[in-house]
């Protein structure tokens, strides 16, 4: 099983979009994906159309005598969810008032499915870095970073390799596998030139960039991921290209 954080400290990058369009095309090819929602903002739930009960909360505290598999939503086949949204400001109360030793590896601790249930576990991460963010990184393998090729974006991605350097330390095997370039317009001059920076130093680690494309928003309101609400549009093809390199790698 692959567990991949889709993470960078900077907002509106496209982490939510890329989390929960590869979980799908992943669980569409027939493995069995959990998506993991750790942003108050819950999105993930907004991008697939469901409002499960319960989740990450309640998964990790137990809240409400509520069992870990009834924290689980299946949004799809092939397809569960361990919801975010509010709750989450609590669970990082919590895990805050856990004792010190250990309490970055609380999610790893519990959150261990049997190799022959699930083939992959997907991190939709929060912008920003608290213990939430420290738990997810202890708990993944790999990390899958967007990038929107802007100067500050490229900026956000710098503070964000410190943050990993930081989390290695409680997780050696943490790595930084895929830098994704996101929202890419290809008439824009500047794209090149940013493109050939993060090819002098992650070559080897850049994807093939997700273009810009409004069907991509416009699924969201319909509670659809890319493949459901335009299978032919770019924004599918682009992660549908994503997917196939990730399961080559695998």
């Amino acid at each position: 099983m692959r567990r991949i954080a889709v993470a960078v400290s900077k907002g509106g990058v496209g982490k939510t979009t890329t989390a929960v369009n590869l979980a799908a095309r992943l669980a569409s090819t027939g493995k069995k994906v959990l998506l993991v929602d750790a942003d108050t903002q819950g999105q993930a739930a907004k991008f697939l159309g469901v409002e499960p009960p319960y989740g990450l909360y309640e998964f990790l505290t137990g809240a409400g005598g509520i069992h870990r598999k009834e924290a689980i939503y299946p949004a799809r086949k092939n397809l569960y969810l361990l919801a975010g949204g509010m709750p989450l400001v609590e669970l990082k109360n919590w895990l805050g008032e856990q004792p010190r030793e250990g309490r970055e590896r609380i999610l790893a601790s519990k959150l261990k499915p049997r190799e022959d249930v699930l083939d992959y576990l997907i991190f939709d991460c929060a912008p920003g870095w608290d213990i939430l963010s420290v738990n997810i990184l202890c708990c993944a393998d790999e990390i899958l970073t967007p990038v929107k090729l802007e100067g500050a974006a490229l900026d956000g991605l710098k503070e964000f390799l410190l943050y990993v350097k930081a989390a290695k330390k409680h997780n050696p095997a943490l790595d930084l596998n895929y830098i994704l370039p996101t929202m890419v317009d290809q008439r824009n001059r500047q794209t090149g030139e940013f493109m050939e920076q993060l090819k002098k130093h992650f070559d080897g680690k850049l994807c093939d960039p997700i273009r810009i494309n409004v069907k991509l928003s416009e699924a969201v309101s319909f509670g659809q991921t890319i493949f459901e609400y335009s299978k032919q549009a770019a924004g599918a093809e682009d992660y549908a290209r994503l997917a196939r390199r990730i399961k080559s790698d695998g």
